[in-house]
């Protein structure tokens, strides 16, 4: 069974099936801020979703990492590693795009085990 979350206008937030819940995009709600800054915005939105699914950061299975500025990837890495601990840090791959929308720096697509 496909078990589906929070619609919006072009897709679920949230689809779970067979104990893996898949997270679609997500950027900062303020987009003034730095590359740290919207990481750790986004990263309190995961944990927000991440419980409304049933599930949790210590679960994360891979994440993809879209960033308009690589050379930002320090500061954004410094927001990703104080939000999950070692032990829990899932695959993950930091991918260089062009644009994600004016000013965000950007945005993180989640998988996690139920």
């Amino acid at each position: 069974m496909v078990n589906r979350i929070l619609q919006t206008p072009i897709m679920h937030r949230i689809v779970e099936h067979n104990g893996i819940v898949f997270l679609g995009g997500l950027i900062a709600d303020d987009l003034s801020q730095s590359m740290g800054g919207q990481t750790a915005q986004i990263c309190q939105k995961l944990d927000k979703l991440l419980a409304e699914a049933g599930t949790d950061k210590s679960k994360l299975l891979s994440a993809m990492l879209y960033v308009t500025d690589m050379s930002q990837k320090g500061e954004m890495n410094e927001a990703w590693t104080s939000w999950i601990e070692a032990p829990d840090l899932p695959t993950r791959a930091t991918i260089g795009v062009a644009d994600l929308g004016k000013n965000v720096l950007i945005e993180i697509v989640v998988t996690a085990a139920r």
